[in-house]
């Protein structure tokens, strides 16, 4: 049987900074229920060379971010410390909305034997969005942590959820799945 992890996205200053409050103190309670259960904690975190030579002006999304943004000498592009690592857990770094881009997130999963990604991130129409339809589609069985998840857009943040995540993966509030995670198994 394949082993579950909750990877927590984008919960960088300069993300965190455009998005409504809240979200933050729930992603930070899904890290605590991951590592009281023992669940595999990976960190994705956006991460651009300096200059933003590996972004094309055509990127609608990264095209447009000023050059400073997200390179390694960026203090907003450091992971909030509500939400940081603890030793020995992974930080991935994508160079682009999915948490599977640029990177060797899907090699690190498959040698750890995931087979469920529990998805904690901002925002909830880009990195949540893209990462668990890629997920989907690659047959991982996915959790989306509806209120550790925001969107600088409240209505868009509840039509994925409700009408098009709710679809193609289990949507669940953190208290929800901690309970799936202390109910014995069938």
């Amino acid at each position: 049987m394949s082993r579950t992890a909750l990877l927590v996205m984008d919960f960088q200053h300069n993300t965190l900074a455009r998005m409504p409050d809240g979200c933050l103190p729930r992603a930070a309670h899904a890290l605590e229920v991951a590592r009281t259960a023992g669940v595999q904690v990976l960190h994705i975190a956006l991460g651009l060379r300096p200059g933003h030579v590996d972004v094309h002006p055509r990127n609608k999304t990264f095209g447009a971010l000023p050059s400073h943004l997200f390179i390694p000498d960026d203090p907003g592009a450091a992971i909030h410390p509500d939400a940081a690592p603890a030793d020995g857990e992974i930080v991935v770094h994508k160079n682009r909305v999915s948490a599977f881009s640029g990177n060797n997130l899907q090699q690190l999963l498959a040698a750890q034997d995931i087979g469920h990604l529990v998805l904690a991130g901002i925002s909830t129409g880009g990195v949540v969005l893209s990462t668990a339809l890629q997920a989907v589609d690659l047959d991982y069985r996915v959790t989306v942590l509806s209120d550790a998840c925001a969107d600088s857009d409240p209505a868009l943040h509840d039509t994925l959820l409700a009408s098009v995540l709710a679809r193609r993966c289990e949507v669940a509030t953190v208290d929800a799945w901690r309970g799936a995670l202390d109910a014995p198994a069938a």
